[in-house]
């Protein structure tokens, strides 16, 4: 496997896990805000639309943002019937068909019909239907193409890993950064 891709891979995964890293704050910051809500809600009877939506905002974006993420470091859930007691080649194989034939047309799917949406609401700065919501509805949507773009790259670095397993001959997945 050349080197130059390798690089690529490591770039990938080093961006992967920044952004990882940054987003996964958000879990904490949606667990008080929530429940913050909950507090105000039922002990001072004060409601915040503001406030919710700022928690579906931050879950939306976590999630989103942290894909990539946990693809890179094997947390998606799969059926692992075959795939837990395969050889490093056989699990080579089956990473490299999944990012060629899923992952990365799956992404380019979410990313085309994806993008003419953002773009619309971008252009009206769309804000909530809410009177008091959130007037940042179209950075809400833009997460939508960056999820696309995020977990994209992630399958072409795991689709390089794989492709490095597979030519050569008896070695095993090469380390990640």
């Amino acid at each position: 496997m050349p080197a130059g891709l390798i690089a690529v891979a490591d770039g990938i995964d080093h961006l992967t896990l920044a952004v990882g890293r940054a987003v996964r704050w958000l879990a904490l910051a949606v667990v008080l805000l929530q429940f913050a809500v909950v507090l105000l809600r039922y002990l001072a009877g004060v409601g915040s639309i503001w406030l919710s939506e700022t928690v579906i905002y931050g879950h939306a974006a976590l999630f989103m943002l942290a894909a990539a993420w946990t693809l890179r470091d094997d947390g998606h859930v799969r059926v692992d019937v075959f795939y837990s007691e395969a050889s490093p080649r056989a699990k080579a194989m089956i990473d490299l068909t999944g990012a060629l034939l899923l992952l990365i047309p799956f992404v380019t799917v979410v990313a085309w019909f994806s993008l003419p949406y953002v773009a619309r609401s971008w252009a009206i700065l769309e804000r909530s239907r809410e009177v008091s919501g959130l007037p940042l509805v179209y950075l809400l949507k833009t997460l939508i193409p960056l999820f696309a773009l995020l977990l994209g790259l992630q399958g072409v670095a795991q689709a390089i890993r794989a492709a490095g397993v597979l030519c050569a001959p008896g070695a095993s997945e090469p380390p990640r950064p």
